[in-house]
């Protein structure tokens, strides 16, 4: 069995995403590649559930979320929120869309401007996109304010008197403002310290509960994303390798990749701790401007074989709701479950 979304009625379809930055060279400034940071990204998001989506940093993982909402003109694919195309849909005319679909940024301090007081900040949207009165735009802030578990007396205050758990529920509330169906959270707890981390993602569960929220919930946090999400989907150099229900996927990682990043995960006994069998994975990641030919994970790969090396393997999907991107699991009866020898490039270790 997995993990079954909240309903089976898809809010977000992505199919074959790519977000390709250009890179220019010289005096006359002429086209010499580009940088890959999204490179043919596939998957749904449900109505009510929370998608996990992780990888370790230059993954793509935030450029994947802005992508969707459409911060970025993107490259080639298709985005459909609520059974509308917005994939090639000028900026202009995306401003009738934006109610619908909001985001909360990572650096709360960074993502508000520290001239405006907390009711400008969170009015701001309303101001931008309701014919609402004076009167009741407060209102709704300081509803929003409750909602968060911010003090309605700081409506007044700058957000430079207040830590950065409080400026996250400030940016929360202006995510909410316009009543959102899809809210991309851009590593909302990253910037937090731990003692408020938590405190943070059951806001943002109640918040979902509440106000019947769906979330593409960014995280390198795989113990807080275990705990949020509904499915998990797991990126490397710009592609999703594996997807499946969050129980699935940390009881039985399929892709390598996958493998060696929940083995990095902590473990809080000591004794298992202790026990843990790290996959360490060798060299770097390499360049988004210059992937590798075939898998991008094959330089690094423990399972490794010659056909990872020359044919990019086709993500799909597996079983009911378990999607993967690996040779390992394809239809050649030669490679199908094939087990090679482990590469230089890892080196299983205890007690890491």
């Amino acid at each position: 069995m997995f993990d079954a979304p909240a309903t089976s009625r898809k809010l977000v379809e992505i199919r074959d995403l790519k977000m390709h930055f250009p890179i220019y060279k010289g005096v006359f400034r002429t086209r010499a590649g580009a940088v890959k940071a999204v490179d043919g990204v596939s998957f749904d998001i449900y109505e009510g559930e929370t998608l996990g989506l992780v990888g370790e940093s230059g993954c793509g993982k935030s450029t994947c979320g802005r992508a969707i909402l459409r911060l970025y003109d993107i490259t080639e694919g298709s985005i459909l929120m609520d059974g509308v195309e917005i994939g090639p849909t000028p900026q202009a005319r995306l401003r009738g869309m934006r109610p619908k679909m909001q985001m909360v940024f990572q650096d709360p301090q960074a993502s508000l401007n520290p001239r405006m007081t907390v009711q400008a900040i969170i009015q701001e949207p309303l101001d931008e996109h309701t014919t609402l009165s004076a009167a009741e735009k407060r209102e709704k802030v300081l509803e929003l304010m409750d909602a968060v578990g911010l003090n309605r007396r700081f409506a007044g205050r700058y957000p430079h008197a207040f830590s950065g758990g409080q400026r996250q529920r400030i940016g929360i509330a202006r995510a909410l403002a316009l009543n959102p169906r899809f809210i991309v959270c851009d590593e909302p707890i990253a910037a937090l310290d731990v003692s408020i981390q938590a405190q943070v993602v059951n806001l943002l569960e109640d918040l979902q509960r509440d106000f019947g929220l769906t979330y593409l919930f960014i995280s390198h946090d795989l113990s807080m994303v275990r705990h949020i999400a509904t499915r998990v989907a797991v990126m490397y150099l710009g592609k999703v390798v594996e997807l499946a229900g969050r129980e699935p996927l940390y009881a039985e990682p399929l892709h390598p990749y996958t493998q060696a990043l929940l083995s990095a995960v902590p473990e809080a006994d000591p004794a298992m701790h202790d026990d843990a069998r790290r996959i360490i994975l060798r060299g770097d990641v390499p360049s988004p401007a210059n992937p590798p030919q075939g898998c991008n994970f094959c330089t690094r790969c423990p399972r490794v074989m010659e056909i990872c090396r020359q044919i990019d393997p086709e993500y799909r999907e597996l079983r009911p709701g378990r999607f993967v991107a690996c040779h390992l699991y394809n239809d050649d009866p030669t490679t199908a479950g094939a087990t090679a020898a482990p590469s230089e490039a890892t080196e299983p270790q205890q007690g890491e």
